[in-house]
């Protein structure tokens, strides 16, 4: 198949192209540098992959690009556990916004036009409680990542008005080694150092990386996949478990709380992701038979650490 993906140099991209590329796919990578992806996908080991340069708020020569492809990813978009100023929340909502709009663009203009859209999305859609239990029928929050989720949504659902399947990803907290939320954590357990994020009752709705790459790929190959999925485990846990089994897959101890307020200090209004949480269970993906390679999070953790 050919397929086009944004955000694909991204810690969640950059391991689908992987595994596409493996298996054959004829890949566009859409990208705002040029170098920065052939430096990631060198063409001896990325033969399959081809390079085209866009501006994501803009439209532009790039969109020709999406003609004849197969299928769209889209999963660009700019990271969220940062301190949020006010100008990076305006870029968190155009990004993925305006983003999303210029690929169903793309994909209004094209002769040949994709089967199938896959946009990502996140699990901040629902708000935040630590009582109720979301699935994807459940109605959306009011804080700004719901915001920000519900306009994400609603640009991408525009595609259907052209014939092309649509299945929009509500992306959990992504573990694997080399980034995501791990990343934040890992150096406080190897200094002794780690434990509960804030109160500790927080949920925490994660996913190996591994498992939404192969639920982004059975979305494009599976024309059941359309509407909402929830990307997550079958087995959410609250922080503090989740910190407890860390530790113990690192051989570390886990009993030093890190305060909100630090938190806050190192990521403002971003701290949000973290010291509240969601759970949030996978229904949809469930019921079509997906199968979880990491269903628990012990194991999950086991083959992360492993591979350190």
């Amino acid at each position: 198949m050919k397929i086009a993906i944004t955000g694909a140099t991204g810690f969640v991209g950059s391991r689908l192209v992987q595994k596409l590329n493996a298996e054959n796919h004829q890949i566009i990578v859409l990208t705002r540098n040029l170098v920065r992806a052939q430096k990631i996908f060198p063409g001896l080991t990325f033969p399959n992959v081809e390079f085209v340069g866009y501006t994501p708020k803009e439209s532009g020569e790039w969109q020709e690009s999406i003609s004849g492809c197969d299928a769209v990813i889209n999963l660009a978009g700019e990271p969220i556990a940062e301190r949020w100023t006010t100008q990076l929340k305006q870029e968190i909502l155009e990004s993925r916004q305006l983003g999303t709009r210029k690929i169903v663009e793309a994909i209004a203009k094209a002769a040949v036009k994709p089967q199938v859209l896959i946009s990502g999305s996140a699990i901040g859609y629902y708000g935040t409680s630590e009582t109720a239990t979301f699935e994807e029928t459940s109605p959306s929050g009011k804080d700004f990542l719901a915001e920000v989720c519900q306009k994400w949504e609603a640009e991408a659902t525009k595609v259907e008005e052209f014939g092309v399947r649509l299945a929009i990803i509500r992306v959990g907290i992504v573990l694997a080694n080399g980034g995501g939320a791990l990343a934040k954590m890992i150096s406080p357990f190897k200094l002794f150092a780690g434990g509960p994020i804030g109160t500790g009752r927080q949920w925490f709705s994660w996913i190996h990386r591994d498992d939404l790459v192969n639920m982004l790929v059975e979305a494009v190959t599976n024309e059941q996949m359309s509407g909402v999925y929830n990307a997550t485990s079958p087995n959410p846990v609250k922080m503090s478990k989740f910190c407890q089994q860390f530790g113990e897959a690192m051989n570390r101890p886990s009993w030093l709380p890190v305060p909100e307020f630090a938190l806050e200090l190192l990521l403002g209004d971003g701290a949000i992701v973290v010291l509240e949480g969601q759970k949030v269970l996978p229904k949809k993906a469930q019921t079509l038979g997906f199968q979880f390679r990491y269903p628990e999070l012990k194991s999950a953790l086991r083959e992360i650490v492993n591979n350190l």
